[in-house]
C-alpha cells in the first residue's frame, strides 16, 4: 500500500498518548512479524527475544489466532513480561531451547518462528559458526545470527520464519541448507508503519490490546536519558521500556 493512499492519521478521543505512542514503530513491527507467520487457529509460534517488539509480537500472534506462543529469552523481567502477555516461556540461560521446544510441541517443532533479536543476539555458537567466524573475521566483520539459526533449526518442515530483527551488515554463517531442506518460508523487511497505524489504532480503541503495558519507566527530564539508556542496555531495575514526557 503506497504511503499516499493511507490518508491522515487522527488519534480519536479517549486514547492516551501512551496507548498510541508505539504505533510509530514497535507495535506495527510486531504485528507485521506475526502477520508474516500466516497463523492458523491451531498454530504454535515460537519467538526469540522478549524485548519490546518480541513481547508485543506475543500479543499480536494471539490477535491473529495463534493457539500457543512460546517466548525465548534469558532476562528474567523480559520473560515475566512475556508470560504477562500470555506466552509460555523458555529461559535460554538454563534450558536447552531445541530440546525444550521439541518436548513442548511433541517432537514436531513450532509451526512458525519469529526472530525478534537481530544483530544483538548472543548464545552458544555451533562448531560451524565458530570455525566460519574464525576464518572470516580477518576479511569481513560479521554479525552473529545465533537466534536466527536457532529459529530455523526449531521450525517444523514447511513452516514460516519471520525476521523483524535488524541486521546492519554481513551475517554468517546462516543455516541456509536447513532453511531450504525443510522448505521453510523466510519473510522479513522494514515495516510499513503508516499502513498499519489505522487498523492497529482501531484494535486499541476496541480494547483488543493496549501496547502501553510494556512501559516500565517514565521520566519528565530529558537529562535522565543517558542513565535510563544505560539501565535499559544493562537490563537493570527491571527496565523494559522507557518513555519520556518532558514539560514544555
Amino acid at each position: 500500500m503506497p504511503y499516499a493512499d493511507v490518508g491522515p492519521i487522527v488519534v480519536p478521543e479517549g486514547l492516551t498518548d501512551e496507548q498510541v505512542l508505539f504505533l510509530s514503530d514497535i507495535f506495527p513491527t510486531a504485528y507485521q512479524a506475526a502477520e508474516h507467520c500466516d497463523i492458523g487457529p491451531e498454530d504454535t509460534v515460537a519467538i526469540w527475544g522478549c524485548g519490546p517488539v518480541g513481547v508485543l509480537a506475543v500479543k499480536c500472534c494471539y490477535l491473529l489466532g495463534a493457539k500457543r506462543v512460546i517466548a525465548i529469552d534469558s532476562v528474567p523481567e523480559r520473560l515475566a513480561l512475556a508470560r504477562e502477555a500470555g506466552a509460555e516461556t523458555i529461559d535460554l540461560g538454563s534450558q536447552n531451547v531445541q530440546d525444550t521446544l521439541m518436548e513442548m510441541t511433541h517432537g514436531l517443532g513450532p509451526d512458525s518462528v519469529i526472530e525478534a533479536v537481530g544483530m544483538e543476539s548472543h548464545g552458544a555458537d555451533t562448531t560451524l559458526q565458530k570455525v566460519s567466524s574464525a576464518i572470516m573475521e580477518h576479511t569481513v566483520s560479521l554479525e552473529r545470527p545465533f537466534a536466527l539459526n536457532q529459529a530455523i533449526l526449531a521450525c517444523r518442515p514447511g513452516g514460516n520464519v519471520s525476521m523483524p530483527g535488524v541486521f546492519a551488515g554481513p551475517v554468517g554463517p546462516v543455516a541456509l541448507g536447513v532453511l531450504m531442506n525443510k522448505g521453510l518460508t523466510l519473510k522479513t523487511g522494514q515495516t510499513h508503519m503508516v499502513r498499519y497505524m489505522k487498523p492497529l489504532m482501531e484494535r486499541i480503541q476496541k480494547g483488543e490490546i493496549d501496547p502501553s503495558f510494556i512501559i516500565s519507566h517514565r521520566s519528565t527530564n530529558l537529562e535522565d536519558g543517558p542513565a535510563l539508556y544505560d539501565m535499559f542496555r544493562d537490563k537493570t531495575d527491571n527496565c523494559t521500556k522507557v518513555v519520556f514526557k518532558p514539560h514544555g
